[in-house]
């Protein structure tokens, strides 16, 4: 059982913190809640307490015998602060001590976690943007704020991301054991899915991808400090926390988004299904059956080569994964695709029907154009993101590989 401290502020979103609350107890982590004065404002002490099973320290002088001002932070394996008003960053960020959940900030040696909510204006007010360039430069992890409806009818960033996404990437640090911030400062670019090639008004060209492993992926890098722009492709699943989420559709538009993108990144991850294929011409009214009941043959153009044209355009340092999907003779195929998309690595992995597509966990191997192999067995597919980014931490830079022809 991991020992969680879950600090909740004086903010709108701090109801959100009693689900949160539940997905860590839920998942067998004994929880100690810490709410600010203004917190309890929102949410009640018996609330916390019934929700936690435990008692609630609301000030450093409750218990004073059993000094919980430092007792609760040293035992700590992990600080989440949800939600962390501006107030709280300002505070941590200058060391101020003034109540039990700051000076727990203080004694904690374990990972830090703050999911932001406030108005756009304060998130982007220069005092907040130093306050949180200082917290991460110490190591703590400052997800980003979502964009969406705010207090009243105010709408824009600095909305608190959903709590299943925050414990989600709370469990990611925890996998890692704690935030080894190795992408600290890096821009990560994760697609996701699979893109969906119109025939016609009502149908399309697609595959089986789900995007969990590309998701999987984007929670991975954040968890590591990195900024992630994640492109998903006709993907159903939460937003992950943190991330810069672009939704397309067709090949062509994730061509164009994932380009745009790589500009700017150190690192890109091409976890996404691309349609290698679509329509010469779409209809322009739902496709009918024919008398005879033959279908009229439908002509195919090739699409792009999305990773080949960033392999092609890649800067000394930026590292690039591509991914290998294949049915038979995957490791023959995806040895050529590396080389030809002048990947640094590309991961492999049998595809089928009930295999791989949709599911939780993935059986995949990593090869490196220095000639590594690193062959996983089934593991989940947050475990598969985190060696991922293993290899990847040590090719940044180009520490090994870079790019080069076998």
């Amino acid at each position: 059982m991991v020992e969680v401290v879950l600090g909740v502020c004086g903010g709108i979103a701090a109801y959100k913190a009693c689900e949160l609350l539940r997905l860590f107890t839920e998942s067998g982590h004994g929880v100690r809640v810490v709410p600010t004065a203004s917190a309890l404002k929102f949410v009640g002490e018996p609330t916390w307490a019934a929700l936690s099973g435990r008692p609630v320290g609301t000030r450093v002088w409750d218990d004073a015998h059993e000094v919980p001002h430092v007792r609760i932070g040293r035992a700590a394996e992990l600080v989440v602060v949800a939600p962390a008003t501006a107030d709280i960053l300002a505070r941590a960020a200058h060391g101020i001590a003034d109540d039990l959940l700051t000076n727990t900030l203080l004694t904690a040696t374990c990972p830090v976690v703050y999911a932001p909510a406030m108005h756009t204006e304060m998130w982007e007010n220069p005092a907040t943007r130093a306050n949180v360039a200082t917290l991460r430069s110490r190591g703590a992890l400052v997800i980003e704020p979502a964009v969406g409806r705010l207090t009243g009818k105010d709408t824009g960033k600095g909305r608190l991301p959903e709590p299943a996404a925050i414990f989600e990437y709370a469990m990611g640090v925890l996998r890692s054991r704690g935030p080894k911030n190795d992408l600290q400062g890096r821009h990560v670019v994760v697609t996701a899915g699979g893109t969906r090639e119109p025939l016609d008004p009502v149908r399309f060209l697609g595959n089986r991808s789900s995007g969990k492993q590309g998701y999987a992926l984007a929670r991975a890098a954040l968890a590591r400090g990195a900024r992630v722009t994640l492109i998903a492709a006709n993907v159903a699943l939460p937003d992950p926390a943190g991330a810069d989420l672009i939704r397309v559709g067709t090949t062509e538009e994730l061509r164009k988004a994932t380009v745009e993108a790589f500009a700017s990144a150190d690192v890109a991850v091409m976890a996404a299904a691309p349609a290698d294929f679509r329509p010469a011409t779409v209809a322009e009214q739902k496709i009918k059956k024919t008398d005879d009941g033959l279908p009229a043959p439908i002509a195919l153009v090739t699409n792009p080569d999305i990773a080949a044209e960033l392999g092609a355009a890649k800067r000394p340092g930026q590292v690039l994964v591509a991914f290998a999907a294949e049915t038979h003779d995957a490791l023959e195929h995806a040895r050529v695709k590396m080389v030809k998309k002048r990947a640094d690595l590309i991961i492999v992995n049998e595809v089928g029907v009930d295999r791989v597509f949709g599911e939780d966990r993935n059986t995949v191997t990593v090869l490196g154009v220095d000639g590594l192999t690193d062959a996983l067995d089934e593991l989940s597919k947050d475990d598969v993101a985190g060696r991922i980014f293993d290899h990847v931490v040590d090719r940044l830079d180009g520490q090994v590989g870079g790019g080069r022809p076998l």
